[in-house]
């Protein structure tokens, strides 16, 4: 059992390491999961985080069939609604994710990658919400986030017929922020995050963070919100650090504070 975490530059890379089971995911897994994403939001020196999948056949096939339809659990562990949260069942991460898709995304690795901001696939990666294949119905907000990131009448297809799309169907729906050889899935993830890592920290978060909400509230509250970090931000050390830094001509040194 192996979520692996690693940590350079600011970059935090998070491996689901079960690669002989398509990176499908237990109990165990999805705990450990849990804790390295709140080490991601938790630790100062981690300024963005790329998640992928160990092995060359799947980013994750998802929940693990064979741990979770076949042994329920306890009925009264519905209501533990706070236990093991994840990035995409109510943990909120306002580091900057990608997703670094190196082959199949299904189920619960499909409703991994639309909780994640930057999405990187191979030509080889497919994705799928297959859940009512197997008489459920995606969790940890499947449902929820296909029909507001997708065309209402792509998800509907996905989430009907449990069908899988190619990495250039997913690219073309925007699902995927771009396509590239399977060796190429990693560098560019990285590359990502290394752009965003020099970045300011609090800005970065900050902008996530609104964006994110402004799914829910209306856009005269999303304005005030706005002016609000803005106002705060004012009086952080990197706001003052980035127009010195352009004014003498060098690169800025933001210290997320």
């Amino acid at each position: 059992m192996a979520i692996d975490v690693a940590v350079t530059d600011g970059i935090a890379t998070i491996t689901i390491n079960r690669p002989e089971r398509l990176n499908a995911m237990d109990a165990e897994h999805y705990h450990a999961l849990s804790e390295a994403w709140m080490r991601v939001r938790d630790d100062a020196a981690i300024r963005v985080a790329v998640v992928t999948g160990a092995g060359t056949r799947a980013f994750s096939a998802g929940a693990d069939i064979k741990s979770f339809l076949t042994r329920p659990a306890p009925l009264p562990d519905l209501w533990l609604t706070q236990r093991d949260q994840l990035l995409n069942r109510g943990l909120e991460v306002w580091k900057p994710v990608i997703a670094a898709v190196n082959g199949l995304c299904l189920g619960g690795g499909m409703t991994l990658l639309l909780a994640t901001d930057i999405r990187i696939a191979a030509e080889h990666a497919t994705f799928g919400l297959s859940e009512v294949k197997r008489g459920v119905v995606p969790g940890n907000g499947g449902t929820q986030r296909a029909i507001r990131q997708l065309p209402y009448a792509i998800a509907m297809e996905m989430l009907l017929t449990g069908d899988a799309i190619g990495a250039a169907e997913a690219a073309r729906w925007g699902l995927v922020n771009k396509v590239v050889p399977a060796v190429e899935v990693m560098p560019t993830a990285l590359a990502y995050a290394r752009r965003i890592a020099a970045n300011a920290p609090l800005a970065v978060q900050a902008a996530k963070e609104l964006a994110v909400r402004s799914r829910d509230v209306d856009l005269a509250t999303g304005l005030r919100m706005e002016q609000v970090m803005n106002r705060m931000l004012q009086f952080s050390e990197d706001a003052a650090e980035g127009p010195a830094a352009f004014a003498a001509k060098r690169a800025p040194q933001f210290r997320g504070q």
